[in-house]
């Protein structure tokens, strides 16, 4: 045998098949074919048949994916329960991705209570209804952290962001609002913070000068128009007619009277306003005001309109317009930050589905697994995430407790009730903002002690698109290091929508390659991104088993029969009762 003559390569097309390099992978990490599942077809309700489908391509992990919430509701109970009966004959674990919807109740129109207590009750039969799915064990049902909320990301090279929006929960209104640099001597560079301060400021003052301006105003009109207005009555009383100047008297008259009753109504609107967004020190000069006018108030509902009611409201119009200028020193904070609002209705959403599930279904409940939406939405980031995930386990044990479980065990079932669904595509789309690999890692770091589901897809940072892992830029290989242990024991979704829309196959050939996945299950050589060089190459399924063309063609069922006995052969042509052989 010749010195230079070595065996290299046993599988054709192996680069080195007795010691394997995992830099020969495009994702530069190896993860096992089990590791892996699909999510069907977000836009299917027909999902009993997305999951069978799904079975022939080998993977012992399908999702359940009715983003829409139509969708959902489009899938019939009857549907899941039959989806429990094959994971169990399969032995193919199955999760749920659950409709997009907002959790912090928030619409396009605003913020309404009624609208947060809706979502909630929405997430609460998504969460019930994938329970039938699997009754015995703890199904993860994955949510958005949120759905419309647009989120503040900076420039990577920006110290701070642009813009911010804010949210007047009075009204529910959102408004957005520039933060930029003043260029006045002592204004100084502007945050969110001084922006704020700024606006609840200027709003209160603003409101203060509109009572003390119709007030004035109604005083004006009344004095000036008085004398005559109780001439103009008189003669009125008399059915005698009315001169120009007591007309023009009496209308002046009513014009004040109204502009005075606006002015009381304002009062009170002030007053409440207070009352719910001003300081203890506020609510203690509130109750002076109240105990100082309340016997005023009380003959102002009680008497009809005339002279002394006037008196009254003007009276009780400037004691109120006192406090409210010289008692009330910092204006009440109405408006406040968008993200700061809507994070607290989310954790409420959420702690509260949790415990729901909880309280209905004990130990056997679902996870709520909460997902980073992309990035550009709110919550997207990993801090932000692992923010909503703890104060919502804090949220879960305060009810709990209120419902006599020991803390202890309240915060047992919060950390395995609530958790992160990782999208590894999603936060990618930093880049699109000037952030790097090294950024993208340290955002999973934020969240991988609570990670208990990842999402694969691979895109390029600028666009919502979802490939194959591999064939973008996501830096799979160190998020699923950074990631650790709770990445490699975590669900892994391979969600590739744009791959199924444009290339019409499943992504779990290119899946198993990115990730040089051993072939067999030994975990050795040779591995799928070995395989293009061997005779043989990824099998999915014989597709639909046994089609009606059989039967059709060689008489094996009872196709062949006559309508009238159930077949499908018009006249008997061709089967069993036409007298001629089988056809």
């Amino acid at each position: 045998m010749s010195d230079d003559y070595s065996i290299k390569d046993i599988y054709q097309g192996g680069y080195s098949s007795l010691e394997p390099s995992v830099e020969d992978t495009p994702t530069r990490y190896r993860m096992s074919a089990g590791s892996f599942g699909l999510t069907t077809d977000p836009r299917n309700a027909n999902v009993l048949q997305e999951v069978s489908s799904k079975l022939s391509t080998g993977v012992k992990q399908i999702e359940v994916s009715a983003i829409s919430p139509d969708i959902f509701e489009s899938i019939p109970n009857r549907d899941l329960k039959e989806i429990n009966r094959l994971s169990k004959l399969t032995g193919v674990d199955i999760s749920v991705h659950g409709p997009i919807i907002e959790a912090s109740g928030m619409t396009k129109e605003g913020f309404t209570e009624s609208g947060r207590i809706a979502a909630e009750r929405q997430m609460n039969s998504a969460v019930e209804r994938s329970h039938e799915i699997n009754p015995d064990g703890n199904i993860p049902v994955t949510f958005h952290s949120s759905a419309i909320l647009p989120g503040m990301i900076k420039q990577k090279e920006d110290e701070e962001v642009a813009e911010t929006y804010i949210i007047n929960p009075e009204s529910g209104q959102i408004n957005k609002i520039p933060l930029k640099k003043r260029s006045f001597h002592g204004e100084g560079d502007m945050n969110v913070e001084k922006e704020l301060e700024k606006i609840n400021e200027d709003g209160w003052n603003n409101q203060i000068t509109n009572l003390g301006y119709a007030t004035e105003r109604a005083n004006s009109f009344i004095q000036d128009s008085n004398y005559l207005k109780h001439g103009a009555d008189a003669e009125k009383r008399d059915k005698k007619e009315l001169s120009p100047e007591e007309e023009r008297a009496s209308q002046m008259y009513d014009i004040g009277e109204n502009y005075l009753k606006d002015s009381y109504r304002k009062l009170k609107e002030l007053y409440e306003t207070v009352n719910n967004y001003g300081t203890d020190k506020d609510k203690i000069a509130l109750q002076n005001l109240n105990s100082r006018i309340s016997s005023k108030v009380d003959e102002i509902n009680n008497i009809p309109d005339n002279g002394k009611k006037i008196i009254l409201m003007q009276e009780v119009i400037k004691d109120g317009l006192d406090t409210m200028t010289h008692k009330i020193p910092i204006p009440p904070q109405i408006y406040e930050s968008l993200d700061k609002f809507t994070k607290e209705k989310t954790i409420e959403t959420f702690g509260n589905v949790a415990f729901n599930s909880y309280k209905k279904f004990g130990d056997k409940a679902p996870i709520i697994s909460i997902e980073n939406p992309p990035v550009g939405q709110a919550f997207s980031r990993g801090g932000e995430l692992k923010k909503i995930v703890e104060e919502s386990r804090k949220k879960f044990v305060e009810r709990a407790v209120k419902e006599g479980i020991s803390e202890s065990d309240a915060k047992l079932q919060a950390e395995k009730l609530l958790g992160v669904t990782w999208d590894v595509g999603h936060i990618n789309m930093l880049r699109k903002h000037g952030y790097e690999d090294k950024d993208i890692v340290k955002e999973t770091g934020e969240v991988a002690p609570l990670v208990k589901h990842v999402h694969l897809s691979d895109n390029f940072g600028f666009e919502h698109t979802e490939l194959p892992m591999g064939m973008g830029n996501v830096p799979i290989k160190e998020i699923m290091e950074k990631l650790g242990k709770k990445g490699f024991e975590a669900k892994k979704i391979i969600e590739a929508g744009n791959w199924w829309q444009h290339f019409k196959s499943p992504p779990v050939q290119e899946t198993l390659e990115a990730f040089g996945s051993p072939i067999y299950s030994m975990k050795m050589t040779p591995y799928w991104n070995q395989a293009y060089g061997m005779h043989q190459g990824y099998f999915s399924g014989y597709g639909q088993m046994l089609p009606q063309t059989n039967y059709e063609t060689f008489g094996a069922g009872f196709s062949q029969l006559p309508a009238e006995l159930g077949g499908q052969r018009h006249g008997a042509e061709g089967s069993r009762m036409s007298n001629r052989g089988m056809e």
